[in-house]
């Protein structure tokens, strides 16, 4: 990896090497204390969330609602600015289920064609749930999966001992109860799933505007209710509380309908920060606030349509675009004696570095027989380690391959409209200073001192391109 001083930098063939030999640095996670008991981990992630919601991030009642829970997270935790996802919900929670690049998991084995972005994951990957389950785990999953919804790849055949919740996305339901429906038309409806580890999932309600009110309110109902039967038998457990809000259709339930005066958005983050509240409440009153690891973060920036709701603050645009405003949401974590409270960093972490650094606290394996692009950030989190160890990502919005970032610059080989979504080649990269220029308005030109930073960025794409071109792919067998 490139290293933290400057100006020096390693050749483009010895940082490929070191780059290509990333996974098997990664492996094994720092060993547990014998004696140190394994900690919980709480991971709530929201739906298409931009960076700039809660209060600990400027939005909060700037954005018509307190969110005094939410901002409680970094105030006694970690606050990251600069953590990182992919465009779209499917390859976010791809990659952090696998600690895989999402571009990876969507490859053929032996096709140079990758599966559609909304494929999911497939049986032969390992997710974080199946790596915590084999350490003696309980794992459960309430909300939103959209990692596939056939044999095989339910969350149950995925690591999963219990889950509740959506197979895709809450703008792919027909929503019976519109005003507009018309009867007699042959349609499947989306339905609420209810299943378990190696069980064939049971349809529950149907996924209808009024379960799109209850939804969150149920999901938070069956998290409290888990947590407090894991803590009961005191054995480590982990939870992905999935929500469905923010992502449109944006219904608030009935007890937060009109409860802050600005509307229904304002209302739903009202909404969230008390079921979050709910959350912290219980993992207090189950007396495992010492040994459980909190997390509050999001799939994508805000909402992609032009004109939807959503703020991610400084950052333009949304989700579905390179720009920072889908890469960047906001990223809490508390973990009270080893995360030091009210620590805040720029550094650059991504979803895929959750895999290795939940497997250091839990004292689980990496795999070794696929390339693993996630590093352990556990040192960075616990202060043992003054900066991050990731200096940079890639950018992909489907399939096309936009570019990378590299620290605080960003180098683009093709731009998107912000209206249209339309993708246009670039004769010449853009690169952008994120420092000076938040919004990527204007981007670096070559006349300018600057120049300096092409020669980091071409070095992290080329090497990342050649480890996707040489990737073998993941073994075809199923786990």
């Amino acid at each position: 990896m490139l290293s933290s001083s400057l100006p020096s930098y390693p050749s483009l063939p010895s940082l490929l090497a070191s780059f290509l030999l990333l996974p098997s640095l990664l492996l094994p996670p720092a060993a547990q204390a014998a004696d140190a008991p394994r900690p919980n981990i709480v991971l709530v992630m929201m739906d298409n969330f931009g960076w700039g919601e809660p209060g600990a991030y400027g939005g909060g009642i700037l954005r018509g609602a307190a969110t005094p829970s939410i901002d409680s997270i970094a105030e006694q935790g970690l606050k990251l600015l600069n953590f990182n996802v992919e465009a779209e919900c499917t390859p976010s929670r791809a990659s952090l289920m696998t600690g895989r690049f999402a571009v990876r998991t969507r490859q053929r084995p032996g096709s140079a064609e990758p599966r559609s972005v909304w494929y999911g994951i497939d049986p032969y990957e390992i997710t974080m749930a199946e790596m915590l389950s084999d350490v003696g785990y309980a794992t459960a999953l309430f909300g939103k999966w959209h990692l596939g919804n056939e044999a095989g790849r339910w969350p149950g055949d995925q690591g999963f001992d219990e889950w509740y919740g959506i197979p895709r996305s809450s703008d792919r339901s027909f929503w019976p109860d519109s005003t507009s429906f018309t009867t007699d038309l042959g349609i499947e409806f989306a339905h609420v799933m209810i299943g378990k580890k190696g069980e064939t999932p049971a349809k529950g309600a149907v996924y209808n505007l009024e379960m799109r009110k209850n939804m969150d309110r149920e999901i938070t109902t069956r998290a409290k209710d888990f947590i407090e039967r894991q803590a009961k038998q005191g054995e480590p457990f982990f939870t992905w509380i999935s929500y469905t809000q923010t992502h449109e259709p944006v219904e608030p339930h009935e007890d937060f309908h009109g409860e802050t005066g600005h509307g229904g958005y304002a209302d739903v983050l009202a909404q969230s920060d008390a079921y979050v509240g709910e959350l912290l409440e219980t993992v207090k009153r189950m007396g495992i606030i010492e040994n459980t690891i909190f997390i509050f973060t999001a799939d994508n920036g805000r909402e992609g349509i032009p004109g939807s709701f959503g703020f991610t603050g400084p950052w333009r645009a949304g989700m579905f675009s390179p720009w920072e405003g889908s890469m960047r949401v906001s990223f809490l974590a508390r973990w009270p004696g080893h995360i030091p409270a009210g620590s805040v960093s720029n550094d650059i972490v991504h979803l895929v570095d959750l895999f290795p650094t939940f497997a250091t606290a839990a004292g689980g394996t990496i795999p070794t027989d696929r390339t693993m692009d996630g590093m352990d950030m556990m040192p960075f989190f616990t202060g043992r380690a003054a900066t991050s160890p990731r200096e940079w990502v890639p950018v992909y919005v489907e399939e096309h391959f936009f570019g990378v970032k590299w620290r605080n610059w960003k180098l683009l080989l093709k731009e998107m409209d912000d209206d249209s979504y339309a993708i246009r080649d670039l004769a010449y990269a853009s690169v952008y200073n994120l420092i000076k220029d938040p919004k990527e308005e204007e981007p670096e030109q070559n006349y300018l001192p600057d120049t300096w930073v092409d020669f980091p960025l071409y070095e992290v794409m080329e090497a990342h391109l050649e480890s996707i071109a040489s990737d073998p792919g993941s073994p075809r067998t199923a786990r």
